[in-house]
């Protein structure tokens, strides 16, 4: 699989020539298919296989006694979600683009979020410049990277500390609109921070290393940037960059 540095070095070769653009362009595209194929083949027997796990255990409950049934239901449940990721990384690029509202769109990604961590003692401040000019995206798929990263905010923090927090900040400077999600937990070392958006690095527990590399697709389709910088132990910071048009 391609990774970001891989797909910078392929648009500089396109732009040498038109050739060469509709070379890789088809290159690309072919990769694409190839991951999609793949990804739907497996997925459907995987699917199959879950149905029946669950069927199981509605007809004889005595299963989840076993020692192994906990860890088999986990181990499908993680192959499910990462052919989900890999299905979502795979068309990160493809977008539905339309006009919206961009207070309307903040304010209630705000609102969800806020909702999720009711129970918690997590602290979550949102600060959302007002009247922000229209954008042209892809709304899901727009939703889908901001909930991504408030949700690794969220995991990076002690949600029982009344001290940990989370907060969103939406604002325009110049031509763009910056997104800024900060976090005040355990931050990412200077050795792996440059390679948290390339596909399957991940430093979580069970995660998939999909999901940052989903978020960094979705934000270059976009023409946008996605960054970070972090102190260990202090903060951490992901901007979204999006130019307003």
């Amino acid at each position: 699989m391609f990774s970001t540095a891989d797909y910078d070095k392929l648009q500089q070769i396109m732009a040498e020539s038109p050739e060469k653009k509709e070379l890789l362009t088809r290159l690309l595209e072919t990769h694409q298919m190839s991951l999609s194929a793949i990804s739907h083949e497996i997925r459907n027997p995987l699917t199959l296989v879950y149905s029946t796990l669950q069927f199981i255990e509605s007809q004889h409950p005595e299963v989840l006694e076993y020692k192994h049934w906990s860890s088999l239901r986990g181990d499908i449940e993680y192959m499910k979600l990462l052919l989900e990721e890999l299905s979502s990384y795979n068309n990160g690029e493809k977008l539905t683009l339309s006009p919206i509202d961009a207070n309307t769109f903040f304010k209630t990604l705000a609102l969800s979020f806020a909702s999720s961590i009711v129970d918690t003692k997590l602290q979550f401040t949102s600060r959302i410049q007002p009247q922000l000019p229209p954008l042209m995206a892809d709304v899901v798929k727009l939703r889908q990277l901001l909930l991504n990263l408030l949700t690794n905010a969220k995991d990076a923090v002690d949600c029982k500390s009344p001290l940990s927090t989370v907060s969103l900040e939406v604002y325009t400077e110049a031509n763009m609109l910056l997104v800024t999600i900060t976090d005040n937990g355990c931050g990412i070392s200077p050795e792996k921070l440059p390679h948290i958006f390339e596909p399957f690095i991940t430093y979580k527990k069970q995660g998939t290393g999909l999901g940052l590399a989903i978020a960094n697709r979705i934000a270059r389709a976009h023409d946008g940037t996605l960054n970070a910088a972090s102190t260990p132990g202090t903060s951490t910071v992901f901007t979204l960059t999006l130019p307003i048009q």
